[in-house]
């Protein structure tokens, strides 16, 4: 397998949704999901020109993240328990699935002792799918103002996984639903959003057409993801791509 290729393919794909958009591709930022992938799949990208990186999984990135090169930036996707908080804020320094208070303050006191300040995303469940996380639009815009408080933590945008479809349009109503509740976030805090995470390789057209800033892009790129070379199985609630 060429990543490279798959690397210009999708960034075609992007341009493409871009054009029909009638948007600059460069406002779209192409985030690798390197999930169950090793650090050669990953320092091939690099080499290739992909810079930016998502991981899902805590322990795999820090067994991981050492062994790519040091110019790959990386950023959590995945499910985060407050456990694993530290160490988060240790690897990355974009969490995206900030999907409670509970965890935000926890991630707020961490940071402090690391003496860092995280960007972060707030995930919301926009449909409300039993089998993923993330905040109802109704109780982050009740949590904002508290999240907002939290001064090691910078709330840079949304974050959003739409349900599976093979039809990528079914995707649509769930991608303009998060770009709707950006305007409500942005009008509640007197300040903008700039990032609005949404799209994958299924869907990144419509996501993008309906305003995503960044498409998590894993299978387009990097093939099917192996589990079992970290002992992992597929997971419905943390997946991301």
């Amino acid at each position: 397998m060429d990543l490279a290729e798959n690397l210009a393919a999708v960034r075609r794909q992007i341009d493409q949704a871009c054009d029909c958009a009638g948007r600059d591709p460069a406002e779209v930022q192409l985030l690798a999901v390197s999930k169950g992938h090793p650090a050669n799949a990953i320092a091939e990208l690099v080499r290739a020109g992909q810079l930016d990186f998502g991981e899902s999984k805590v322990q795999e990135a820090k067994a991981k993240i050492p062994l790519c090169p040091s110019s790959a930036r990386w950023e959590m996707i995945g499910h985060l328990q407050t456990n694993k908080a530290r160490d988060a804020v240790h690897l990355f320094p974009v969490i995206q699935s900030v999907d409670s208070l509970r965890l935000a303050e926890e991630l707020n006191k961490q940071a402090d002792k690391a003496a860092k300040t995280i960007r972060i995303l707030l995930e919301i469940n926009v449909v409300g799918e039993s089998s993923k996380f993330g905040y109802s639009p109704s109780a982050v815009l009740a949590d904002l103002q508290s999240l907002n408080q939290l001064r090691r933590l910078e709330i840079h945008g949304l974050m959003t996984i739409a349900p599976w479809s093979q039809d990528p349009e079914r995707a649509r109503p769930v991608f303009r639903k998060l770009a709707e509740l950006r305007k409500q976030c942005e009008d509640a805090l007197g300040a903008p959003l700039p990032v609005l995470s949404m799209g994958m390789s299924g869907d990144l057209g419509p996501a993008i057409q309906e305003g995503s800033t960044q498409v998590r892009v894993g299978t387009s790129l990097f093939g099917r993801r192996t589990y079992a070379k970290f002992g992992q199985q597929p997971d419905v609630a943390g997946e991301l791509e």
